[in-house]
């Protein structure tokens, strides 16, 4: 969700990464579509909200130091999923494969959702009809979209789009001063006041802005890489600061010019008339283009890793396990249009469990805490105590919206 999260893909690692490029790979991780919702989030819990939004930044950036910590007890340690089997043996390993590929096949669905909603923004009066049946133009563009994405799912090779990829931190930039733009320059202007508080929407608030710190399974790579990896804990500052600063000034631009009427995507609320309107617009459209596949390769990988030496090896079997991906993930984003309430679910189970419970349980019994009662001991407990109950409330509110 690390997801992403969502959408978060790891630049392709070399030996020996400088301090800029590790900040920028962190950077990377971290920043992906959470930034078009947490306007929605900030409106949904009010501007009080915010105390969660940076108490979840600072937790999230503990844990992630948590995962370093167990990485250096075992220099053998390459990955998120060998910090678990290290921790809990294979079942361990297994539990958090399940987790993070599960996140990443329903950001994918995310992702098609995403690219329809805003098809749809700037062209509203589209739609297909075949006699007496009609298709309206949401649900057309997402069949379009996968259509379009259709070829990158049958390539092995997806090194050329991983670099496309980590345009990820140069486009939300464009799309953080294109929406600034719209309110500062394009007669928006930033004048609605908000609320102050929403007991009602602190639930769905505080599971989107976990969405935006979920970057988690991507940080094993990023330490292992470094050139100076005793400079990690300054790297992770940086990429932690300028998330946590990007994420917030769009919070404030989208809110302030739209007041609780901002969409769930902040781009749907955008006037598409104007100019920095079509570049913010536009400039989303590219993101599950360019990212979906990338999304779903490790899914596909960990399925063909259940099947025989000789059925891994036939291509027609690798083509036909991502294209039932793509059908699959299409479908449902067909019928399920719901694009924050899907990312509240992510961030209430999936990113909770990776970025928050995972590397306290694992650090506990890595480092043998648990066999002790004191401070840091008890910290840990506490963020496991506060992500299961904000979970929960997460998960019982955004199901319960989708019922009512």
């Amino acid at each position: 969700m690390a997801a992403s999260n969502e959408l978060r893909t790891p630049l392709t690692q070399t030996t020996g990464s400088s301090f800029l490029k590790a900040c920028f790979n962190g950077t990377n991780a971290f920043l992906g579509i959470g930034l078009l919702t947490v306007p929605y989030a900030l409106a949904s819990g009010g501007w009080l909200s915010l105390v969660f939004f940076f108490l979840i930044a600072l937790i999230c950036f503990y844990t992630a130091l948590l995962l370093k910590r167990c990485m250096d007890v075992n220099p053998s340690i390459r990955s998120y999923l060998d910090i678990a089997e290290l921790a809990y043996g294979k079942n361990g390993r297994i539990l958090v494969m399940i987790i993070m590929n599960s996140e990443l096949y329903l950001v994918a669905i995310g992702l098609l959702i995403l690219e329809g909603d805003n098809l749809h923004k700037l062209f509203p009066k589209f739609m297909v009809e075949i006699g007496s049946f009609a298709i309206d133009g949401r649900r057309t563009f997402v069949i379009i979209t996968a259509l379009v994405i259709f070829p990158s799912m049958l390539l092995t090779d997806l090194s050329y789009l991983s670099y496309v990829s980590a345009t990820g931190v140069f486009s939300c930039i464009l799309i953080l001063a294109s929406t600034f733009c719209v309110g500062a320059f394009e007669g928006v202007g930033f004048h609605q006041t908000g609320a102050l508080w929403n007991t009602s929407g602190i639930p769905v608030a505080i599971s989107l802005y976990i969405v935006c710190f979920a970057g988690h399974p991507v940080i094993p790579s990023i330490y292992i890489s470094m050139r100076d990896s005793y400079q990690f804990t300054k790297v992770l500052s940086c990429s932690f600061i300028l998330t946590a600063i990007t994420y917030l000034l769009i919070a404030l631009f989208g809110y302030l010019m739209f007041g609780n009427a901002v969409e769930s995507q902040i781009t749907l609320s955008l006037p598409t008339r104007l100019i920095g309107s079509q570049i913010a617009i536009y400039t989303t459209l590219l993101i599950p283009v360019t990212r979906y596949a990338l999304m779903m390769t490790p899914v596909a990988a960990a399925i063909e890793s259940l099947l025989s030496e000789n059925l891994k090896r036939w291509r027609p079997v690798k083509l036909l396990i991502r294209v039932t991906l793509l059908v699959t993930t299409t479908i449902i984003a067909f019928f399920f249009p719901y694009y924050e309430n899907l990312m509240a679910i992510v961030g209430s189970i999936f990113v909770v469990l990776a970025s928050f419970v995972l590397p306290c349980l694992c650090y506990l019994k890595i480092s043998g805490l648990y066999r002790s009662w004191n401070f840091n001991s008890m910290m840990l407990v506490g963020i496991v105590v506060f992500a299961v109950v904000v979970g929960t409330l997460g998960t019982y509110s955004s199901i319960y919206e989708l019922v009512k």
